[in-house]
């Protein structure tokens, strides 16, 4: 077993976070050999496909309205997040789904993905995580590194806010909301984890889009870097 391997079977869910969502699940992919750099035809035509894809679904249909985001409005809900203002990542790409922001080849790969299945989605370098992985909720002394006003500045989550986080602080706020400027993905990320949260719809069918969401990133990192390799799990 690899230094990686044994780091994402440490990956955990605290009991906290199962109380509020017994049905979550979370798919881990840990990417190791990236080459991703700047947005390339690759990640072009993976945003393009998911810009089509859900056009016609948005026409008639406010993102907040879509099965999969009012599950995730829900969930905020129950951890005390006003949903209207801080919106989960995949509902906010998809407010922008008329054309996606392009950032970087990973990130493009992984909004595609987020997009097309209607599943928060992140990505971060595995490199500047200190200690294992884990999902739990704030006591609101956590440190969480982000941007204010071009330079980095630190925060701190609510307590009982839902987090992902390692042992130097708070690698995501808000189950999926804003993650940190610390372990951000650059041009340079060579070894990454990618992180899908998936909710039931309907009872236990998260199990399937579970699935089918790690089996669409893994394609997608294939397609925008050749020779990765993949090694996943779904807590």
């Amino acid at each position: 077993m690899t230094s990686f391997d044994a780091w994402l079977e440490a990956a955990s869910i605290d009991d906290s976070v199962r109380e509020l969502r017994p049905d979550y699940r979370a798919v881990l992919v840990v990417a190791r050999g990236l080459h991703g750099g700047a947005s390339n035809e690759e990640s072009e035509t993976l945003l393009f496909a998911a810009e089509e894809h859900v056009r016609g679904m948005l026409e008639h249909t406010p993102p907040e309205e879509l099965p999969h985001i009012a599950a995730w409005r829900d969930a905020y809900r129950a951890f005390g997040a006003k949903p209207q203002r801080t919106r989960n990542s995949a509902e906010a790409l998809l407010r922008r789904a008329d054309a996606l922001p392009r950032v970087n080849a990973l990130t493009d790969a992984y909004n595609a993905v987020s997009v097309r299945h209607q599943t928060p989605l992140g990505g971060e370098d595995l490199d500047a995580y200190d200690g294992a992985l884990r999902l739990t909720r704030a006591t609101g002394d956590e440190e969480f590194s982000t941007m204010s006003s071009g330079a980095e500045t630190i925060e701190h989550p609510d307590a009982g806010e839902v987090v992902w986080r390692d042992d130097a602080g708070v690698t995501c706020r808000r189950w999926n909301w804003r993650q940190c400027y610390r372990t951000r993905l650059t041009y340079d990320t060579t070894n990454a984890i990618f992180i899908c949260d998936v909710l039931d719809v309907e009872p236990g069918d998260g199990e399937q889009r579970a699935t089918e969401v790690r089996d669409a990133l893994c394609e997608a990192l294939e397609a925008v870097s050749p020779g990765v390799t993949l090694t996943s799990r779904i807590l």
